[in-house]
């Protein structure tokens, strides 16, 4: 990864105001000193996601998304650390130096470079190969699948040769040596064999990135053979969980959502129809890395999967993986057809847009699977059926949104819309509320671990501290940095009294330091902690000496356990640390 200063870091930073970048991509609203707006990495109607320009940090209370511009970026188009800081670097005017390119990170450049203009050459030369008389067989393939020439050539479609080394052969005549070769994933070198091609006597489909690169491809064998279809090994250049098949394509698309396929022939075959919004995964499961991809194009998926169970299960699967990336999803019936190419080759374009504007909702769609495992002519297998039914309904925390739901199963089970209700409220009475809040979070955030009460006193603590600096005269009397017992909040908290020191507390600069996207969320979570409404002054007050007491109680418990017992230094400071404790309990704190 290149590398640059903290100050160059900071320059870009500090020139891309949060708010103007933010308001980009986000509806803001100001209140206060603070705008608000929906949070555009959960799905969510009530405005959550919050922007402070004093900060120049945005976070969402719904699920936990939050950090400086430079994370916003990373996140929301799903760019790498250097990516982010090039992209808000050209829109501030700014050029980053080439030179800081360190040589380890300078030859990885190179190869990345090498083998995306391998596989351009290896693109071409399959698509030559189709379209000579050893490529006959693939070509009526193709045609047989009623493509047409220009479809082929819009997707640059190919043929690999008969000969196993038939590639290796001209590439190497291109002059690219073995080692290259090699991790380009279009050669398997051997020392007993040599070089051999890992695609031969196979239709060719070039797998293209968002900006029309060649990064991979898949490849149908002719004839018989296994597998069936073969896709590209990951390569510095291809990441199977972060790319689409047509994704190049739809992007442009004029179309209000994305259509989700399976395969290579079905976006083709949409595609062909006029449906120029369809994509696929690459020959794995449905990602989170996918799904934040797919964000930066649309707000609504449709999933247009084959029609037989694996297609179900898929379906099952990549729906909560598109709720949580805050993408609104639907699911389109294609029977009594298996997929989008056979239904279009017997019904037409026209028919199969009536599917997409009849798509099931998700959840509707996911109860239908559900019924199918119960027996509703049993009234046990009925009760059971509608007890899973108002589970699931539960996880709907917004209550008009529940209670629509509750009359749309209601219509469609024949179940009275009151009955389904009290089920539903009773279920979640007994879990202990009457709608338990599901946690919340992007595509590509981990799921957050219980948090105990010293985690949240150490967060809280550093949360006032930067948005009241008055506090550090109050607080730093008694607490330091190393009375944070949390290695990364130890961390955060050296930097601030550092900063504080200097003259200027600035949080959004010290996320930037952190250039792993899960740090940076972890550091910006520390600056946003919340607890119940302090509307008075001696209520702050009570508060604040209850945390710092809570906190010093904790280092020193802490420090006691890992103690060397020939350490005096440390064992002294322990001493004077429980006089200071017992010196807070009975002071008053005054913020004034």
């Amino acid at each position: 990864m290149p590398f640059y200063s903290d100050d160059l870091i900071e320059e870009v930073r500090s020139r891309n105001d949060i708010v103007d970048v933010i308001s980009g991509y986000v509806k803001l609203q100001k209140k206060g000193s603070t705008y608000f707006g929906l949070c555009p990495f959960h799905n969510e109607k009530t405005g959550s996601f919050s922007v402070s320009p004093g900060k120049q940090l945005y976070y969402c209370f719904g699920c936990g998304a939050g950090g400086n511009v430079l994370t916003f970026v990373m996140e929301y188009e799903n760019y790498s650390f250097p990516e982010a800081l090039q992209f808000l670097a050209e829109r501030a005017g700014i050029e980053l130096p080439k030179q800081e390119l360190d040589e380890k990170a300078r030859q990885e450049s190179d190869k990345r470079s090498r083998i995306l203009e391998i596989n351009k050459v290896a693109a071409r030369y399959f698509y030559v190969q189709l379209r000579q008389e050893q490529g006959k067989r693939a070509m009526d393939y193709l045609t047989g699948r009623e493509l047409s020439q220009e479809t082929m050539k819009r997707f640059g479609l190919g043929y690999s040769n008969k000969y196993s080394d038939d590639l290796y052969r001209y590439l190497r005549q291109q002059g690219y040596e073995d080692e290259i070769l090699k991790e380009s994933g279009l050669v398997t070198i051997d020392e007993r064999r040599g070089g051999y091609d890992k695609f031969w006597n196979r239709a060719m489909f070039p797998i293209m990135d968002a900006n029309n690169r060649v990064i991979g491809f898949g490849g149908r064998v002719m004839g018989e053979g296994e597998p069936k279809y073969l896709n590209s090994p990951e390569t510095k250049v291809f990441d199977k969980s972060r790319n689409l098949y047509g994704l190049n394509l739809a992007r442009s698309s004029r179309r209000p959502q994305i259509l989700l396929c399976e395969g290579y022939m079905d976006v083709i075959a949409l595609h062909q129809a006029g449906f120029d919004n369809a994509v696929a995964s690459l020959g794995t499961a449905f990602t989170q890395g996918h799904a934040a991809l797919l964000r930066r194009y649309a707000k609504e998926v449709y999933l247009t999967f084959d029609s037989d169970g694996a297609g179900v299960r898929a379906a099952l699967r990549a729906i909560p993986i598109l709720k949580e990336a805050g993408l609104t999803t639907r699911v389109v019936d294609m029977k009594p057809y298996k997929d989008p190419d056979e239904f279009i080759k017997a019904l037409g374009a026209e028919a199969y847009q009536e599917r997409i504007d009849h798509a099931q909702n998700s959840f509707l769609f996911e109860i239908s699977v559900l019924r199918r495992e119960y027996d509703l002519k049993d009234p046990e297998g009925k009760t059971a059926f509608f007890n899973e039914v108002a589970r699931r309904l539960l996880e709907f925390d917004q209550e008009l949104e529940r209670e629509n739901y509750i009359e749309a199963v209601a219509g469609q089970y024949q179940i009275g819309f009151e009955n389904l209700r009290r089920l539903v409220n009773h279920m979640g009475a007994r879990a202990g509320g009457a709608a338990p809040r599901k946690p919340l979070k992007s595509g590509i955030h981990e799921k957050k671990k219980p948090e105990d009460g010293m985690d949240k006193s150490q967060r809280l603590l550093l949360t006032w501290l930067i948005e009241d600096v008055r506090l550090f005269q109050v607080v730093r009397p008694y607490i330091g940095p190393e009375d944070f017992t949390e290695e990364k909040y130890q961390r955060i908290a050296q930097l601030l009294y550092e900063q504080y020191d200097a003259g200027q507390v600035n949080p959004a600069k010290i996320i930037s330091m952190f250039t792993d996207e899960e740090e940076q969320r972890q550091a910006a979570s520390l600056f946003h902690t919340r607890i119940h409404e302090i509307e008075t002054k001696q209520e702050r007050e009570k508060a604040l000496k209850e945390t710092i007491i809570r906190i010093k109680d904790n280092s020193i418990a802490y420090r006691s356990r890992h103690l060397d017992p020939t350490d005096m230094k440390e064992l002294q400071k322990l001493v004077a640390d429980k006089r200071k404790l017992q010196e807070i309990q009975k002071l008053h704190i005054s913020i004034e």
